[in-house]
């Protein structure tokens, strides 16, 4: 069986490559392909060293800074990739990959990390926050993100069958292309955490600082709890005004190497988490470190931690994205402390880990094929 996996674009190794490699070590002789590759050399581990045939877009004047500015050219050239010859085809699609082209011969299979965000139920959100939401760019935006819609829903017919990355994605896959979705969990190294018992006097958050990850609520509220502690983790577009609203409780660490980001998980009291997110890695690697989180409880975070009401819970969600709401959460945490055990954080987590993930993975494909 001849099998072709593609993605998107390969920049750097963050959620979706993880997914990825272990697709790879599922069906490891297969040939990889993408938009644009340009993953640094001491990261491509987890490609297995395979070498990745990208599209014409690699060769665009600044197309490792520049690639997100050729989405209007990327389905073009998703399009151009011959995969005719194989008899697999697995997408790993949060953009274009999922619009290759394949015939009424091949199985293609395609792991949906989300529909395209920003030309779907979000694009009002990315077109203000990116100021495209008026003005003559905003007019050009907006057309061009009508014509990837109707782009994206026509594609979806050349998938056979499409699997989610949670349950929340698959509803959103079915809001937008009228697909059912199996849904399996991407796969988190728990192996990488120890859990650690002994808790310090502080709360810890970490992220890429942009507008939807709500980095600024986090810190606004902790603003106004002058008595707790925050550490914040990660850098990115919104940095300088994530500190220009940090009291002297909050500390500001900027960007940090793991295991710098590991120590201030296995210590914290608790992970806060604001965004709503498809998935999130972070609740879960706070939780394979035996910390328990607090969190918006929308998206993929009410699979992922355990809240009021569940056995053996591992952290308390707040249901709206305001101050107030996330300042009754961390008073809800500290009164029932006692509740989230280090032991029980650790065992939610185990239930993502990377071996779960491959087995259920490739159980799926070969259950789809002739």
């Amino acid at each position: 069986m001849k099998t072709a996996i593609i993605c998107d674009w390969l920049i750097t190794h963050a959620g979706s490559e993880r997914v990825l490699g272990e697709i790879i070590k599922c069906f490891p002789e297969a040939d990889l392909f993408a938009v644009v590759d340009f993953i640094p050399t001491e990261q491509r581990a987890f490609l297995q060293n395979k070498p990745v045939k990208t599209t014409y877009i690699q060769r665009f004047p600044f197309a490792k800074k520049l690639y997100r500015s050729y989405l209007p050219w990327m389905p073009l050239a998703i399009e151009q990739l011959d995969l005719s010859s194989y008899d697999l085809v697995i997408s790993s699609s949060h953009a274009v990959a999922k619009g290759v082209i394949t015939g009424p011969n091949q199985v293609h299979i395609s792991y949906i990390h989300s529909p395209m965000r920003y030309a779907w139920d979000l694009q009002h959100q990315y077109l203000k926050e990116t100021g495209l939401d008026r003005g003559i760019k905003g007019y050009f935006a907006k057309h061009f993100l009508h014509k990837m819609r109707a782009w994206d829903q026509r594609t979806a017919n050349g998938v056979d069958h499409f699997i989610a990355n949670s349950k929340f994605i698959a509803k959103r896959i079915w809001k937008t292309y009228r697909r059912e979705a199996e849904v399996i969990y991407p796969p988190v190294d728990v192996s990488a955490f120890t859990p650690y018992l002994k808790k310090e006097d502080y709360y810890v958050t970490a992220s890429r600082l942009v507008p939807y990850k709500k980095i600024d609520l986090i810190v606004e509220a902790f603003a106004g709890m002058p008595d707790k502690k925050l550490v914040v983790i990660g850098s990115g577009p919104d940095l300088s005004k994530i500190k220009s609203k940090a009291a002297h409780n909050i500390e500001i660490l900027g960007y940090q190497p793991n295991d710098i980001l590991v120590h201030h998980l296995q210590r914290a009291k608790a992970f806060v988490f604001a965004a709503e997110e498809d998935f999130g890695f972070l609740p879960l690697e706070a939780q394979a470190c035996g910390t328990p989180v607090i969190a918006f409880g929308k998206g993929g975070a009410l699979e992922t931690v355990r809240g009021a009401g569940q056995e053996k819970q591992t952290g308390v969600f707040f249901d709206q994205q305001t101050i107030s709401a996330l300042c009754n959460a961390v008073s809800q945490f500290e009164n029932q402390q006692q509740l989230f055990l280090p032991k029980s954080c650790f065992e939610n987590a185990a239930h993502f880990s990377p071996q779960k993930f491959g087995e259920t993975f490739k159980a799926f494909v070969l259950r789809q094929l002739p």
